[in-house]
């Protein structure tokens, strides 16, 4: 299921990301040489859909097509089918970006691949991982963390100001890898926002030419930690009038900024008991805690922040409406 190589097929250089399953076959794994030989691990296409670091991608390899990479990389273009129909994931699909070492997820041969895929890089002892993404709804670029350690942190702190930490969900890539390497996801916005694109290219060359974490700092940092995942369960429908909720579209805007109590997060439709779900990191009903039904609105019972929230409904189906989230200090 696994093509692994050691060299870039030249149509990939000029490919859309739809092409991939064409060119490649399947997931690959590609080791490409350079001065200094400790890796850097590039992920992209964990969601099929989320095409901003493949053209980042693309740009830095036809810029050393001709030269030697400053260091070596090892670059994961992970799911081609799914880009293909530029989904998230197929639908007899598991979510990439769920099943890599820690999931809770039952076994599979795309697991099995994510575990092989861990294993070969573990022994390579990369110098830093990065696994690039899209949001679906408008959110300012910012990175992700799983360990609270400073070559996580100063990571982080070369891509935005503004970085969340989490725990969950379970067997995402970063988190794998952060048992062995510095790792961080970079979420760039919108797929089809050519600013995310220019922002991967230009943190990809900095970290490239970086020969160590340690001498510098995360002091810029805006941390944010998630306490909270809001997700509507499958009986709920999901649209305008005639459906059991409508969403606050006006939300979309309000992503890393702090809402207030008493703000509407939607109207709803139905007698059906539970229209949202908010559920803690340690998987915890708390939804009585943030929202409160009052006629036929949900309205947030305390302020919060919120991040990737979105009205779209096949990305709430494949994954949730948002996340809640709390400034977090350290030290």
């Amino acid at each position: 299921m696994l093509n692994e190589m050691s060299h870039i097929p030249e149509s990939l250089l000029s490919a859309k990301a739809e092409e991939l399953l064409d060119i490649l076959g399947a997931p690959t794994l590609f080791h490409l040489s350079g001065i200094d030989p400790k890796p850097l691990f590039i992920c992209t296409l964990l969601h099929g859909n989320e095409t901003t670091g493949f053209y980042a991608i693309q740009r830095l390899l036809q810029k050393y097509q001709d030269e030697t990479l400053p260091r070596s990389v090892s670059i994961f273009i992970a799911n081609v089918s799914a880009a293909k129909e530029k989904k998230r994931h197929l639908d007899i699909q598991d979510d990439y970006n769920r099943i890599w070492p820690g999931t809770h997820h039952n076994d599979s041969a795309e697991q099995d691949m994510m575990r092989t895929i861990t294993r070969i890089m573990s022994k390579k002892k990369p110098f830093a991982s990065i696994d690039i993404h899209n949001n679906t709804g408008k959110n300012p670029h910012y990175g992700c963390i799983n360990i609270l350690n400073p070559h996580g942190l100063v990571l982080a702190s070369k891509f935005s100001d503004i970085a969340v930490y989490f725990t969950d969900p379970k067997g995402v890539q970063s988190s794998a890898f952060s048992d062995f390497c510095p790792s961080v996801v970079l979420e760039c916005g919108q797929a089809d926002d050519r600013s995310g694109e220019d922002h991967a290219l230009a943190y990809l060359n900095e970290i490239l030419q970086m020969e160590s974490l340690s001498s510098h700092n995360s002091d810029n940092l805006m941390l944010y930690h998630t306490i909270a995942r809001v997700t509507i369960p499958k009986a709920i429908s999901i649209g305008e009038k005639d459906r059991d909720i409508s969403l606050n579209p006006k939300l979309e805007e309000k992503n890393f900024h702090q809402i207030q109590a008493g703000t509407r997060f939607a109207l709803i439709n139905s007698s059906k008991e539970k229209s949202v779900i908010v559920n803690s990191e340690s998987h915890e009903d708390i939804t009585d805690e943030y929202i409160e039904v009052r006629d036929d609105e949900l309205l947030f019972k305390k302020s919060t922040t919120l991040a990737m929230y979105t009205t779209q409904e096949q990305a709430i189906r494949q994954d949730c409406v948002c996340y809640l989230m709390e400034e977090l200090h350290l030290g």
